[in-house]
């Protein structure tokens, strides 16, 4: 267990989902492992609402895959893509309402060397990329609705703010099935020149 006051509460989370990615930017994760402690600062986000964008997994409604989506904000939501990889994410806003922000980019901070054993050796870009960093942290379905809040085995904590003008936005990146309003809408959100 850590320090609570530095762990992001459900308070947090519990807003905009827009707003929380932005929000994030510059906290902190924390893994801990049987084998190792994993910490970085988070560099690059998406955000992802429900029903109205065609880009969520919750566009279509409630599902067994995306349930995850529409419980207590501050929850991971994982999911497996391309038979390969888990993306972690983070439950956003109200109860009930889906909303998420994708993990995009982390900046290693300690526990690297065991970062790299988890990407079987590889040095290159260890945390940069959705799929990586989940590889690098040891994140997988297992943590699928984890509590992110009690600070145990995956928490986030308060950490650097990121000055306004250092958070660069854009569309978010590999969504070329969706409708074009949200292929276009800002909703990916990174520290410039992290």
């Amino acid at each position: 267990m850590q320090e609570a006051n530095r762990i992001l509460q459900r308070t947090f989370y519990n807003r905009d989902t827009a707003i929380v990615a932005r929000d994030l930017l510059g906290k902190r994760i924390v893994r801990r492992t049987n084998t190792a402690s994993l910490v970085g600062v988070i560099s690059e986000v998406e955000a992802y609402y429900g029903r109205e964008d065609s880009a969520s997994h919750a566009s279509k409604g409630r599902t067994a895959r995306n349930s995850v989506m529409f419980g207590p904000a501050g929850v991971a939501y994982i999911y497996f893509v391309y038979g390969m990889h888990d993306m972690f994410n983070i439950v956003t806003g109200r109860e009930g309402v889906a909303g998420a922000v994708l993990i995009r980019g982390v900046i290693p901070v300690s526990g690297v060397e065991a970062m790299i054993g988890n990407r079987n050796g590889n040095h290159r870009h260890i945390t940069d990329g959705p799929a990586r960093f989940s590889q690098a942290f040891a994140i997988d379905k297992s943590l699928n609705g984890w509590d992110l809040t009690v600070g145990e085995r995956l928490w986030l904590e308060d950490g650097e703010a990121i000055a306004p003008q250092k958070i660069l936005t854009g569309p978010r990146i590999g969504i070329e099935y969706a409708d074009r309003k949200d292929r276009e809408a800002l909703l990916r959100f990174w520290i410039d020149g992290a």
